[in-house]
């Protein structure tokens, strides 16, 4: 078995719910030994929210495999000396309270980088931890917003598009917290030095509209804002959007590129479309409004059938469990069938960076690991006696 890049990077993970979770379940994936410290009553907020199975959150199953759960009471003083002792030999520290919270329990970034100058201390939070806002409470659909990149989705003169997924969350804070911890642990290499990396959603949510609004401020005075729906990546073109079909399911057409729109042309029988496919106002929506009511009027696999083998940017929307079934991700290796100790047979949705077989140990119960975590960190029977553990 060949051996995963993080293999020996120690993390402390105090962080809950989404962004911080999924960013630390990528380091255990790629071999980081994870340790998840929780509060004592309850732990994770997500442990308990449903659905479950036999007792066991399946969102919280999810997110923290290959993880080890301690639970510290950050709020004594026996809480706070473990926690500033476990730092003294772990790598990365995870974080999403808002923002001073850490410094209020006495265990802020200062604090225990002085117990460890080679701790990696990432902060998640919502705005980030400057600003008039950085105290804000919001979840992604408010960051999204506050972004522009809600408001740049859905149909002209319509709604925003509501997205479904928390792109704030997983975009925004995830990975950008993955990468800002993996540039500060090269830069470690060089300098011996951690360092603290803040990571704000709302800033990271902004990244998706970088092609776009970098666009805007360099052309200033001359040029317009972003307009819903009227742009050529977001409903603009005839030639890049979405199409409902007769049977009520939805065809992704992306066939920007003028070699590929011609394709979907002759596919359709209508070369005559591809005369205005790029030009604005009212050509273009001409085209558009021909597109619509060609598809509309056939079935799914119709079209499905009409474009295989082809090369064209065409793409049925997948729906419900059509994923799950997609030979695509399946042949990448994306879901793995293994054995867990109270559920039987559990199939895991793996994490997009795979660079050697990935462990598969099963989430852990609420402080399961607290003893052998604070042992290997050379705490004696009385300490965690005193911790309660």
């Amino acid at each position: 078995m060949s051996t995963l890049p993080l293999k020996g990077l120690r993390v402390l993970d105090l962080s809950r719910l989404l962004p911080g979770p999924y960013a630390t379940l990528v380091l255990a994936d790629l071999g980081a030994t994870v340790v998840k410290v929780e509060e004592p009553e309850g732990g994770d907020y997500v442990r308990a929210m449903p659905p479950s199975r036999d007792d066991v959150g399946a969102l919280f199953y999810g997110l923290n495999r290959n993880k080890r759960s301690l639970t510290l009471n950050l709020k004594t003083p026996e809480g706070r000396e473990a926690l500033k002792k476990l730092a003294r030999t772990h790598d990365v520290l995870v974080e999403s309270f808002r923002p001073g919270g850490m410094d209020k329990l006495g265990v802020g970034e200062a604090v225990l980088r002085a117990e460890n100058p080679r701790l990696v201390f990432c902060s998640i939070s919502g705005y980030g931890q400057t600003g008039p806002d950085r105290l804000k409470a919001g979840h992604d659909l408010n960051y999204i917003a506050r972004a522009g990149l809600l408001g740049y989705g859905g149909e002209a003169g319509g709604a925003p598009a509501f997205p479904g997924v928390q792109m704030g969350d997983i975009g925004g804070g995830s990975l950008f917290a993955l990468v800002g911890i993996l540039a500060a642990l090269y830069e470690r290499e060089r300098t011996g030095l951690g360092r603290f990396v803040d990571v704000s959603m709302t800033d990271g949510a902004t990244a998706f509209l970088h092609m776009h609004l970098a666009a805007r401020l360099f052309m200033g005075e001359q040029g317009a804002p972003l307009e819903r729906g009227r742009e050529a990546l977001n409903g603009g073109y005839a030639c890049y959007g979405l199409y409902r079909t007769a049977d009520d399911r939805w065809l992704a057409v992306g066939a920007l590129e003028p070699k590929f729109f011609s394709g979907v042309c002759e596919r359709l029988e209508r070369p005559d479309l591809m005369e205005d496919a790029y030009a604005p106002g009212e050509a273009g929506a001409r085209v558009k409004a021909e597109l619509t009511k060609l598809f509309a009027s056939k079935p799914l696999a119709h079209w499905a059938e009409r474009f295989a083998g082809s090369d064209l940017c065409v793409e049925p929307v997948a729906e419900g469990d059509d994923v799950l079934k997609d030979a695509q991700l399946r042949a990448r290796g994306l879901f793995v069938e293994a054995e867990d100790s109270r559920l039987g047979k559990v199939t895991h949705l793996l994490t997009p960076l795979r660079m050697g077989p990935t462990p598969l140990r099963e989430p852990p119960g609420l402080g399961q690991h607290s003893r052998e975590v604070l042992s290997e960190a050379g705490f004696t029977e009385e300490e965690m006696a005193r911790l309660g553990v």
